[in-house]
């Protein structure tokens, strides 16, 4: 006999899969909703910090984010109104502590019930927000009447995503593949153009999507802007080198780094931020670099004077800036800190003042090391507070501790604003012409400098002294076109003795 809990228990397991059970399509959705939601708390948090653990795309791109295209398109459209599912929500006045405490997945699902697909009632924050669906339609409509139009399409129309069309670069890693061999396997579904700059870059038609291509996927390849990969081939490091990356995170310039040096060397990655260190450590296990010591500290409280640093060559320094020259690549301008007005109003530029003094400290910083032959300093802005103003501040300590400016690049056409005697050592490139606003200066030792000099100065005495010499050659070659030996040496000067006899007989 079956007892009535064993029967209970039997009819709720019958009664279970038939309330678990999704379409592909409702799974699909349930699982990006929670990946975007993930994503966008991050944003919002780093936003508020003013210190992002990365760009949208590089948190949407990580290899943990399966559902890509879902979770991108998800982020960016909810960012895109997240001024208004704000207002909606606080004019509905529905969310309570629990449900604040998960703000990312609450915007995410109350854009697609605004704007976005109809949902389905899985799981518990779905269901909430499906119960209070009319109070959100409702706020909805006031808004409407707020910003006096008439149609959801007119007030959606007032938030548009600028379209930016640029090549799509990606850097070879050189630790695990060649360039000729990534050159091939990626011409097989695209058409490929090797850069005429950096060397490991490849060029593909703008909108090529790589995020899924294998080569991507196992860290051959590293999908990286050229402005951002001149930066360490401006430094230079050379295998056995011991360098250090001052504000590592996520770590493309790292492990670029990396491969310049080819595997070899130490490099040591410095970065305070918890959540950025954990991006930066991703990113160096996905390239296979060897030779990377993640260091989870301040740049700034490093002794310089301390024995652990005392083989140090080379810096290079990629401080938190304003990113005022990616916004649109980016994204960016989708950020609450942009939509607030951050980047030109009061308080914009009270951060660019507290941003360039964090620079300028950690330029200093850098420059005291006591056996460091070079630094490199950038950030993707286009301000000229954060760039040539935070350099010239620092000359005078540069020249003192026996740094001065050098060239990155001398080919490269757009070089520093004219503030000041020396800003063309300094590297711009331009957010339009460019497609992205860098800024790349270059310290070096001047007894390194002088030293890099030395040899192209030797060279061209040489090439003075052989002219010289070819031409006495073919000086004497008019005069005496007969081998020089011994002999001739002897009948020339009997012949010069005979004339000089023959002049003394005719003058006596």
């Amino acid at each position: 006999m079956v007892s009535s809990k064993t029967a209970a228990t039997t009819a709720s397991r019958a009664k279970k899969p038939k309330e678990q059970r999704l379409s592909k399509a409702d799974r699909s959705s349930y699982f990006a909703r929670r990946e975007a939601a993930k994503v966008l708390q991050c944003v919002l948090q780093g936003d508020a910090k003013r210190r992002a653990v990365g760009s949208i795309k590089s948190l949407v791109y990580s290899p943990s984010v399966r559902n890509k295209k879902a979770t991108f398109a998800l982020v960016c459209q909810t960012l895109k109104h997240l001024s208004i599912i704000k207002d909606v929500l606080d004019s509905a006045r529905i969310l309570n502590a629990k449900w604040k405490r998960q703000e990312g997945l609450m915007y995410i699902i109350t854009y697609d019930i605004l704007f976005g697909q109809e949902i389905s009632s899985v799981g518990d924050a779905e269901k909430f927000l499906l119960l209070q669906k009319d109070a959100i339609q409702l706020a909805l409509a006031r808004l409407l009447v707020r910003k006096k139009v008439k149609r959801v399409e007119d007030l959606m129309a007032l938030y548009q995503i600028p379209d930016v069309s640029k090549p799509r670069f990606v850097r070879v890693n050189t630790l695990k593949l060649d360039v000729e061999s990534a050159f091939h396997e990626l011409g097989k579904q695209n058409m490929v153009q090797k850069d005429d700059m950096v060397p490991d870059l490849l060029i593909l038609p703008p909108g090529s999507d790589l995020h899924n291509h294998p080569l991507v996927r196992n860290g051959s390849v590293f999908m990286q802007g050229k402005a951002s990969s001149m930066v360490a081939v401006a430094l230079g490091p050379e295998p056995g080198w011991e360098v250090l990356d001052a504000c590592s995170a996520p770590g493309n310039k790292t492990v670029h780094l990396a491969a310049l040096m080819n595997g070899k060397g130490k490099i040591i990655a410095c970065e305070l931020d918890n959540e950025r260190v954990k991006r930066l450590e991703d990113t160096v296990r996905l390239s296979g670099a060897a030779n990377i010591e993640v260091l989870h500290g301040d740049f700034l409280n490093l002794n310089p004077m301390d024995p652990s640093y005392s083989k140090v060559r080379a810096i290079l320094l990629d401080p938190s800036c304003s990113g005022s020259g990616t916004t649109a690549e980016r994204l960016d301008h989708l950020l609450p800190s942009y939509a607030a007005g951050d980047a030109t109003d009061v308080a914009g530029t009270e951060r660019l003042n507290k941003l360039a003094a964090f620079q300028k400290k950690a330029l200093e910083h850098a420059l005291s090391f006591p056996a460091v032959e070079k630094v490199v300093y950038s950030t993707c802005s286009i301000h000229q507070i954060e760039n040539e103003d935070v350099i010239k501040s620092v000359l005078p300590l540069a020249a003192s501790h026996g740094f001065q400016l050098a060239t990155p690049f001398p080919q490269w056409p757009r070089r520093g604003l004219p503030v000041f005697e020396g800003s063309e050592h300094l590297l711009r490139t331009h957010p339009v012409e460019d497609k992205e606003g860098f800024f790349i200066a270059l310290f070096v030792r001047k007894s390194i400098a002088r030293s890099l000099e030395q040899p192209i100065k030797t060279r061209k005495n040489n090439k003075v002294k052989s002219a010289k010499r070819n031409a006495t050659m073919n000086h004497n070659k008019s005069v005496m076109p007969f081998p020089f030996t011994r002999l001739s040496k002897l009948l020339l000067h009997s012949h010069l003795r005979l004339q000089t006899y023959k002049k003394l007989n005719l003058s006596t």
